[in-house]
C-alpha cells in the first residue's frame, strides 16, 4: 500500500508547463533588480520616481478625517467604478480643462493608480495581431502590457538634436521625425501610446508635435492612450496641452491621470481614466473583472484634495501652482550638481526626472569581460555599489532593438528633499575630487 501511495505522489507532481504563453519573455523587470540594489547599497536613492518630502497637509488631514470621522461607511465598499464624490469632482475639474461637459458616471473611472488604468486600456482595446505604436524612450510597462494583451508593439524613437552653441541639451531637443512616425501607422495599428510630459526624458510635447500625432490618428482611425500623470509638473512657463482637447481627438482618446503624481502620494495608488463612454465602457468591463474596486478612504481624501483645487484653480496658493515651482528649483540644483562634475544633464521641461549623459565616465567603470550588459547598466550598478548613489539606466526605457543606441545615459529623480539632493551633490563633488587627484 505504501509503495502504491508513493508512486501516486510521484505522479502527482506536475510535469506539464504551468506558465501562460502571454507571460513569455516579459518576466524580467528593471525595478525588481534596481530597487534591490538601491536598498542594499545606496546612501542616496535618486532611482525610483517617488518624493521623499511630505504630502501636502490638506490632503493628509482629509485622509485622517475620512479615517476617524463619523462616516463609518467609508470603511466599506463604494461604487466599483469610482467613489461618487471623486468621480464628480474629477468630471468638474476636467470640464474646465477640456472645455466640454462630462458625465461623472460614464466619462470618468477610478483605478488602482495610473498603472491599472493603462492595464485596462491595453486589455480592453488590443487584440491578437493589433499593433500599438510606442514612442521611445517609454515608461517600461507599456511594452509588456501590449504583449500580454496579444498585441505587437511598434517603436518610434525621439531623436536627439544637440544644440550647436554648447548650451546644455533640453528635453525639447529630442524630437519625432514626422516621416518616420507616419511610416509606423498601418491598417494593423490599433492605438498609439502618448506620454506627455514624458518619463524618463521630461519632454513636454508641443502643440505642433501633438497636432502631427492627432492628424495621423484621425487619418488611420487609431486610438490614443494618453498617459498624462505628470500634467501639473511642467517648468519654465511651459504649457501641458491635453491630446483630447485637439480637433477630432476626444472621441478616440483615453486620458490617464494619477493622484500619486498630482498630490505627491505615490503609495495611495489612486488613478483615473477620462474619456468618452464608448471607450470607457470597455475599461469598466476589464476593471470589474480584475480589481473591481479601489480603496474607499484614499478616494475620499483625493476627492477632498480636488475640491480644494477646484476652488483655488489658477491661484498662487493652489498646490498645482506651488508644486511645480518647488520642483523646478530642485531640478535646477541637480542640473548644476551634475553639470559641475561632467555628467551632462538634459534639462527636462516637466516630470520628476532628468537624464544625464555619462559618456565622459567610461574610464571609471571597469570592463566586464564577455558581458553583453549595456554600459549604462554597468555604470548604474557600479555607481550604486562604489559611490552609494542610485539612478536608473536609460536603455531600460527602450525596446530590445534600439537599446544599444542609447547606453550613454542614466535617469535621476529630483523629486526629493533638499537634504537628499545635497547629499547627492556631496557624493558627486567627492567623486570629482578623486578623479582630478588621480
Amino acid at each position: 500500500l505504501q509503495t502504491h501511495s508513493l508512486s501516486l505522489s510521484l505522479q502527482a507532481k506536475m510535469s506539464r508547463p504551468v506558465q501562460a504563453r502571454r507571460l513569455e519573455g516579459i518576466d524580467k523587470n528593471i525595478w525588481v533588480e534596481f530597487v534591490k540594489l538601491a536598498a542594499t547599497y545606496s546612501k542616496v536613492n535618486l532611482g525610483q520616481g517617488f518624493p521623499d518630502f511630505p504630502a501636502p497637509d490638506f490632503l493628509t488631514e482629509a485622509f485622517t478625517r475620512a479615517l476617524s470621522g463619523g462616516n463609518h461607511m467609508l470603511h466599506q465598499y463604494t461604487r466599483g467604478f469610482g467613489h461618487p464624490p471623486l468621480v464628480k469632482v474629477l468630471a468638474q475639474f476636467f470640464e474646465k480643462l477640456l472645455g466640454r461637459d462630462l458625465d461623472p458616471m460614464t466619462n470618468v473611472m477610478v483605478t488602482v493608480g495610473a498603472y491599472q488604468a493603462l492595464f485596462c486600456c491595453f486589455q480592453a482595446f488590443v487584440d491578437e495581431g493589433d499593433e500599438v505604436i510606442i514612442i521611445e524612450p517609454f515608461f517600461d510597462c507599456y511594452e509588456p502590457m501590449v504583449k500580454m494583451a496579444g498585441g505587437t508593439p511598434v517603436f518610434v524613437p525621439l531623436r536627439p538634436n544637440p544644440p550647436k552653441d554648447g548650451k546644455l541639451m533640453s528635453s525639447a531637443d529630442w524630437q519625432l521625425d514626422p516621416a518616420e512616425l507616419a511610416s509606423k501607422f498601418s491598417e494593423r495599428t490599433k492605438a498609439i501610446v502618448l506620454n506627455s510630459p514624458n518619463n524618463p526624458l521630461g519632454k513636454v510635447f508641443s502643440r505642433g508635435e501633438l497636432g502631427l500625432i492627432a492628424e495621423l490618428c484621425v487619418k488611420h482611425d487609431v486610438l490614443c492612450i494618453s498617459d498624462e500623470v505628470y500634467e501639473w509638473l511642467v517648468y519654465d512657463g511651459k504649457q501641458h496641452i491635453r491630446m483630447a482637447s485637439l480637433q477630432g481627438m476626444w472621441d478616440r482618446t483615453v486620458i490617464i491621470g494619477s493622484a500619486g503624481k498630482t498630490f505627491s502620494v505615490t503609495g495611495w495608488k489612486v488613478g483615473w481614466a477620462v474619456g468618452p463612454d464608448r471607450l470607457l465602457q470597455h475599461l469598466r468591463t476589464v476593471h470589474q473583472n480584475s480589481v473591481y474596486h479601489c480603496a474607499t478612504i484614499a478616494q475620499e481624501a483625493v476627492a477632498q484634495g480636488f475640491q480644494r483645487e477646484v476652488m483655488l484653480y489658477g491661484k498662487p496658493e493652489s498646490y498645482f501652482v506651488q508644486l511645480p515651482k518647488e520642483l523646478q528649483q530642485k531640478r535646477d540644483w541637480l542640473v548644476q550638481s551634475l553639470d559641475g562634475v561632467g555628467m551632462k544633464p538634459i534639462v527636462p521641461e516637466g516630470t520628476y526626472f532628468l537624464v544625464a549623459d555619462i559618456s565622459q565616465f567610461k574610464s571609471d567603470v571597469p570592463d566586464v569581460p564577455n558581458s553583453d550588459e549595456p554600459y549604462d547598466y554597468r555604470f548604474a550598478k557600479w555607481m550604486v555599489k562604489n559611490k552609494g548613489l542610485a539612478a536608473i539606466p536609460l536603455s531600460a526605457f527602450y525596446s530590445e532593438a534600439h537599446k544599444n543606441n542609447y547606453t550613454n545615459f542614466i535617469r535621476f529623480c529630483f523629486a526629493k528633499e533638499e537634504a537628499t539632493l545635497k547629499a547627492a551633490n556631496d557624493i558627486l563633488q567627492k567623486w570629482k575630487l578623486e578623479k582630478t587627484s588621480s
